[in-house]
This record gives C-alpha cells, structure tokens and sequence, in this order.
C-alpha cells in the first residue's frame, strides 16, 4: 500500500513539474513557448527566442530603458487619444452648425483637462515628447494639426510657441523609418505584449 501512494506521488509530482516549467517559460521575458513539434515519435518543443538588444555603453541601455518605460506609461492613453478623435469626429459631423459643434468642442475639452491634469502633471518631459509622438503615430495628425483642427489656427500657433519656449515642438512628426526606428520596434513589443 505504501509503495502504491509513493508511486502516485512520485507521477504526480512528475506531471506537475513540466506545468510549472511551462509557466515559467511563458512569463520568462527572453522567451515565450509556442508549440510542440513532434519528429519520429520525440516532442520537440518550438520556443521563440524575442531579438534581445546589445549595447556596448551603459548610457545606451539606459537610454532604451528609459524609452521603454516612456511607451509602457503613454502608449495606453495616445490609443485613447485615438478612439477619442474618431469619436469626436463623428460627432461633429452629426451637429448642424458651428454653435452646437464649439460647445461640443468646449464639453470634451473641460472633460479631458479633469480626467488628464493629474496623469500629465507627474509626466516627465521626456515622457511628453514621446506622448506627442505616439499621438502623431496613432492619429496621422500631429498636436499642433490636432489643435487647428479643434480649436483653431491662433490657438494652435499660441500652443505652438508655449511649447517653444520651453524646448518642445507641436508639429514633430513621427518617423518610424528614419528618426523614430528605434521608438517604434518598441512600440511593436508593446503591442505583442513582449514588454
């Protein structure tokens, strides 16, 4: 009897561990477990190995660092940016005149400064730019068009020097082949869920 409870134990603590290494496996960040293969009757497992970045200097890893956790706190809300323009979009075509479509305007604008003030107050400068960027990424358009659009031409240019004058631009655009390679293999993980 006690030979036949050791042999249940020792099979169950057998079946159990590939589960555990299987979990293991999936919240490792280097790698996640995709599938098995199985050739002349052995089970090969198929792991995906994520690219990993090398950098020489420490002052480059800081920096990809400092990127990568920029995108994990903006992304979430230039995708709501996104889904609030279209949305507002929408609206404005559905209003008959100009009246009813700058009170709109001023409705959302007073809701997004309440629900926005506290995110944006404990941004960074850094993590601001790279807001703007994703914010161009995601709607085609960049700040400084997105506040022509909505507010006007005079107000965009007055935006526009306020950001001047304190080192940033509303009409930096985002290039994803050129200047934003780097920003945007990130945001890529991002979107996988590999970050």
């Amino acid at each position: 009897m006690k030979n036949r409870i050791f042999i249940l134990l020792l099979l169950v603590g057998f079946a159990a561990a590939p589960l555990s290494a299987q979990r293991y496996a999936r919240r490792n960040r280097g790698f996640w477990h995709q599938e098995w293969v199985v050739e002349n009757g052995d089970s090969i497992p198929l792991v995906h190995i994520n690219p990993v970045r090398r950098y020489s200097r420490k002052p480059d890893m800081r920096r990809y660092a400092r990127l990568v956790r920029a995108v994990k706190k903006v992304y979430p809300i230039a995708q709501e940016a996104k889904t609030l323009m279209a949305s507002m979009e929408e609206e404005l075509l559905a209003l008959p005149n100009k009246k009813q479509q700058k009170l709109y305007i001023k409705g959302v604008e007073k809701r997004l400064i309440r629900e926005y003030t506290p995110v944006l107050k404990k941004m960074s400068f850094f993590e601001g730019k790279v807001l703007l960027k994703l914010i161009d990424r995601e709607t085609d358009n960049t700040a400084f068009q997105i506040v022509k659009e909505f507010r006007g031409g005079f107000e965009a240019g007055l935006w526009q020097a306020f950001a001047k004058l304190f080192g940033n631009d509303l009409k930096l655009d985002y290039q994803p082949d050129v200047r934003d390679r780097q920003l945007e293999q990130i945001v890529r993980y991002y979107e996988k869920g590999l970050l």
